[in-house]
């Protein structure tokens, strides 16, 4: 279980989009959105927002803090690159570890082979002060189970898991190595992006909105929040805590790595997602691969619901904020009317929990909006990507629905191309139609694992009190 103080000279920044309430005593914002109470030594403690860890009351604060959401950490000291191992886990990709292997110079590097049809050889050593191991599976067992078999071989303090056909950038392993001067942080991951950011338009459209890509935005991994993952084609993890966990679950060939974050999250472990490090990656960008793909990450959903109940909704809202949402999008005097008063019964709802702050109507007001807005765009996607075939079915039945359909499916993808868009990317038109594409693709992955699964438990929303 990830304990332990954190270490003088660490320090924390609260993040910018965090409001802060009672002359900094109160502060909502995370992902989940959440409160936090501090006491005025505490407050006092954070000052313009940053708190340097100085003695144990500190390392408190800045722990929950930290645990809390509402800040991220700014480590002052780093382990050595040298207590990094690399694996590389391929199978039929040479000419990528070849690409790959010149990035890692100084580090020591295992490539598990995962049953290539031509044995891959162990590379000239010149350019590694570490060397280069190869490790062979006579037949492919699966990416878990070859990131299993180098995790097994490693004897380094942490272990650098990177698919074959990825480049870091530089920088890339000092970044993240950082985040492990916290004893209770198990994995780090970076942000992922496009080995080619230019070409044709499923390209352009990949390098904004690859199901690789976290963001822009530094965060705690949790399962729920805005990064409940991270991807394996690029992670940092202690080696001990990876092996008490057992590794990748080898019987699982697609959302291993959803699955190990979120084991080491029950374990106690602490997660960072760390977008200054860049790992960039060969997209693929040919349509039948794309979409194969996507289907492919589809299928996913129903063995993690499985294994992790309840963690894979469609849809997570309040019951509150459903019906609202519900109401809303039927576009009549009533449904409005309804949204409008099941609103003001949120905002009184919440308004107890602020009883004694500085303006407790305005605050639940402006959460209970903003929570509606959320709420929307998580219908709409869910009815254009997890739903779709039922989307589709009551389009053909009425003509209603229909244009009610199209303006969320019109809506919703302008939307997640602004705030997704990249310079020199797509035009929100073409941006729209590969999204729906995508949405689909998924879709039909994730109705496809449920069928072969025999269980709507992937379907299922959650409602959250």
């Amino acid at each position: 279980m990830g304990q332990g103080r954190l270490p003088d000279g660490f320090g924390v920044r609260v993040d910018p989009r965090v409001r802060t309430y009672s002359d900094g005593r109160v502060l909502i914002g995370g992902s989940p959105t959440r409160m936090l109470k501090l006491a005025p030594t505490a407050a006092a403690m954070i000052g313009d927002g940053f708190l340097e860890v100085t003695d144990s009351q500190s390392a408190l604060v800045a722990r929950k803090l930290l645990d809390s959401g509402v800040a991220n950490p700014r480590p002052m000291s780093i382990p050595s690159p040298r207590d990094v191992t690399v694996v590389v886990p391929l199978k039929n990709n040479a000419a990528g570890l070849s690409r790959l292997l010149p990035a890692l110079h100084g580090l020591n590097v295992i490539v598990v082979d995962d049953g290539s049809d031509d044995p891959v050889k162990a590379p000239p050593m010149a350019w590694s002060v570490g060397g280069v191991t190869v490790l062979r599976h006579a037949t492919s067992r699966g990416p878990a189970a070859a990131r299993n078999t180098g995790l097994r071989s490693a004897t380094t303090d942490f272990v650098a898991f990177l698919d074959s056909d990825v480049v870091p950038r530089k920088g890339w392993l000092e970044v993240m190595l950082g985040h492990f001067s916290d004893p209770a942080v198990a994995l780090v991951a970076p942000r992922i992006v496009a080995l080619e950011p230019e070409g044709n338009a499923l390209a352009r459209y990949e390098h904004a909105r690859s199901s690789l890509d976290l963001g822009r935005k530094e965060a705690a991994v949790r399962a729920g929040s805005s990064v409940s993952y991270v991807p394996s084609a690029a992670m940092l993890i202690r080696r001990q805590v990876a092996q008490e966990c057992g590794g990748f679950d080898e019987s699982m060939h697609v959302a291993e790595d959803v699955d190990l974050c979120w084991r080491l999250q029950e374990a106690g472990w602490r997660l960072r997602y760390e977008p200054v490090a860049h790992v960039a990656h060969d997209h693929r960008v040919t349509f039948g691969r794309w979409f194969g793909r996507k289907l492919f990450y589809g299928t996913g959903a129903s063995p993690l619901a499985e294994r992790h109940p309840g963690m894979v909704p469609p849809i997570s809202m309040s019951p509150w904020t459903l019906v609202a949402c519900l109401l809303a999008v039927s576009f009549t005097k009533f449904g409005l009317l309804g949204a409008l008063l099941t609103l003001g019964v949120t905002i009184g709802r919440l308004r107890k929990m602020f009883v004694g702050l500085d303006q407790p109507t305005r605050i639940a007001a402006i959460l209970a909006t903003e929570g509606f807005i959320g709420g929307m765009w998580q219908l709409a996607s869910a009815l254009c990507r997890h739903y779709w075939p039922i989307t589709l079915l009551a389009v053909i039945l009425s003509s209603r629905i229909r244009k009610i359909a199209l303006g969320l499916a019109v809506a919703e993808a302008l939307s997640d191309w602004y705030n997704h868009r990249e310079l020199g990317g797509l035009d929100p038109v073409r941006y729209a139609f590969f999204k729906r594409i995508d949405d689909v693709a998924y879709g039909a992955g994730l109705w496809s694992g449920a069928v072969n699964a025999r269980s709507v438990k992937a379907l299922t929303p959650r409602m959250d009190t």
